[in-house]
């Protein structure tokens, strides 16, 4: 018993000099690993890590809202972002608002499709010239093109802005066509159906299925 008690308190008096040491080890490792955080963060950069941290929550920021998109400073671009602007502008500015990004997303599509034209702005006036044989209507229907709701041009520009910028989660699947539900073109009838937003039908190359 007593060479049992005696065992029992050395180990305790071991483990009251241990349980000092381990804390203390463990405090410098995180003094160390916080240094070499630091210096990692200082190689980085404050603007490089600025963009970074804004690149990561773009995607989860967007919300397909008026008031989003109010909260966006004005938009500004080049000429892709202005065609694709006026493209939202007149094809679908009557549409919700997440019913506009698909519509960018569509023309997007197009120009990274090998059977488009390679640029925003040749993919949304192919065609153009020729009186209801254009990709979008407004480009080819003998209308002059008013902006004449400069309200509703700014919101689309950001939308513009936005989508250009990478910063939309995907919404339609792919695809590189679409119609209002008030029509039913032909060739719905052989493309795959992607999404439904708003008062718009998307589709993709393929063959229409019964799910769809």
């Amino acid at each position: 018993m007593r060479c049992s008690t005696f065992l029992s308190v050395c180990a305790a008096a071991a483990l009251s000099f241990l349980t000092p040491l381990a804390a203390l080890a463990n405090s410098q490792q995180a003094e160390t690993l916080a240094e070499i955080e630091s210096k990692g963060l200082q190689a980085v950069g404050s603007d490089r890590l600025e963009r970074m941290i804004a690149e990561s929550r773009s995607a989860n920021d967007i919300e397909f809202t008026r008031g989003w998109l109010a909260e966006q400073p004005k938009a500004s671009g080049g000429e892709q972002w202005k065609c694709l602007s006026e493209a939202l502008y007149f094809e679908a500015r009557g549409e919700t608002v997440k019913g506009q990004f698909a519509v960018a997303e569509v023309i997007l599509n197009r120009v990274k499709s090998e059977d488009f034209p390679g640029s925003l702005c040749n993919v949304i006036h192919q065609g153009t010239g020729k009186k209801y044989q254009c990709q979008f209507t407004y480009t080819c229907d003998g209308y002059a093109e008013v902006i004449a709701e400069p309200r509703a041009y700014d919101r689309v520009s950001k939308i513009a802005r936005a989508v250009l910028d990478g910063k939309v989660p995907s919404l339609t699947d792919g695809a590189t066509y679409y119609h209002t539900t008030a029509v039913s073109p032909r060739w719905s009838r052989v493309f795959t159906r992607t999404a439904k937003i708003g008062v718009h039908l998307f589709y993709r190359d393929g063959v229409q299925t019964a799910s769809n």
